[in-house]
């Protein structure tokens, strides 16, 4: 028996492609062609945290300001010729071509002893600030995650610590341990560790029931993993906002207890201890106060800026 040719329109019920002509096949191509040259659109991307400070003018003018105040503290023998401690005839002399802002009760140039006590402020708050934020942030790692009576213990020290103002609490510390750099400096740590602690805790509370922290935490990660890779790289922003506004806090407090006579030695330059000399002299040498009473204020006002700006490119909402 004979095959008979099976139809080229139908195919077992199916339509069967009919052959396209060589103008469609090129007009195909062209298209496609058309197509690939097309750029899909992208997603916009977030500006990183530097490009959000540099569009923010308040963060621009701080860190300008800061830069300044530290690289003339860096420099300051450079800057000046005079020496901090070296004592002069020139009593009390109010700014000329040769001392630009004048001379103390002792002959000292003010401009150079303001130099060199922004040297110990600036060392004495971000150290103090640094210490008691690694500090802090163990404790409130440890209170928010495992919870139990380890929250008890911290939570319950930092309540008591809470009932009283920080300076209070340094002023009372260094009447305890006595004067000195490195005195101040654990005043400070400690009168500033209940900030960082109760920040991270919040923190870590409300980042431990996540789901991507409960599906690691089900594969097996352990605590200090998840902890140190998972939940603390989320909490970080606050952190840093606080740290920044609390670096001015520990100068103010510096200069709070040099003024006091509770700060380094005397024969150390800060500003609070500046200003403190100054004292006896306020109606008749008033850039003796005025000047590091200043110094002080452009450098608190600057930091708080730029935490303020901080605050705003992270986004985190005060409570």
């Amino acid at each position: 028996m004979t095959n008979l040719p099976r139809s080229p329109r139908r195919v077992r019920g199916k339509q069967a492609n009919p052959p396209r002509s060589p103008r469609q096949v090129r007009g195909a191509q062209g298209s496609a062609a058309n197509l690939r040259g097309i750029e899909q659109p992208s997603l916009p991307q977030r500006p990183t945290v530097t490009q959000q400070l540099l569009r923010d003018k308040r963060a621009i003018a701080s860190m300008l300001m800061l830069g300044t105040i530290i690289f003339s503290t860096v420099f300051a023998s450079f800057i000046s010729p005079y020496d901090p401690l070296s004592q002069e005839f020139d009593i009390l002399q109010p700014p000329s071509r040769e001392h630009l802002l004048g001379t103390d009760d002792l002959g000292r140039d003010l401009f150079t002893r303001i130099l060199y006590g922004a040297r110990v402020s600036l060392f004495v708050g971000v150290v103090a600030v640094a210490i008691s934020m690694l500090l802090g942030v163990a404790m409130g790692v440890l209170s928010g995650y495992y919870g139990g009576w380890v929250d008890t213990i911290f939570m319950r020290y930092i309540d008591l610590q809470w009932a009283f103002p920080n300076f209070i609490i340094a002023v009372y510390l260094v009447a305890i341990f006595g004067t000195g750099l490195e005195n101040v400096i654990v005043a400070i740590v400690l009168a500033f560790l209940d900030d960082f602690a109760r920040i991270t805790r919040g923190m870590v509370l409300s980042i431990r029931e996540e789901e991507y922290v409960l599906a690691v935490r089900s594969m097996g990660a352990s605590n200090q993993r998840i902890m140190l890779r998972h939940i603390l790289p989320n909490a970080i922003a606050p952190i840093i906002v606080q740290a920044t506004l609390s670096v001015s806090f520990a100068i103010l407090a510096e200069a709070g207890l040099s003024f006091l006579g509770l700060g380094v030695k005397p024969s150390t330059p800060t500003w609070g201890l500046i200003i403190s000399d100054a004292r006896s002299f306020f109606s008749r040498a008033w850039w003796l106060g005025i000047y590091p009473g200043l110094a002080i204020m452009i450098t608190v006002l600057s930091i708080n800026f730029l935490g303020d700006a901080l605050r705003d490119v992270l986004d985190v909402r005060g409570d």
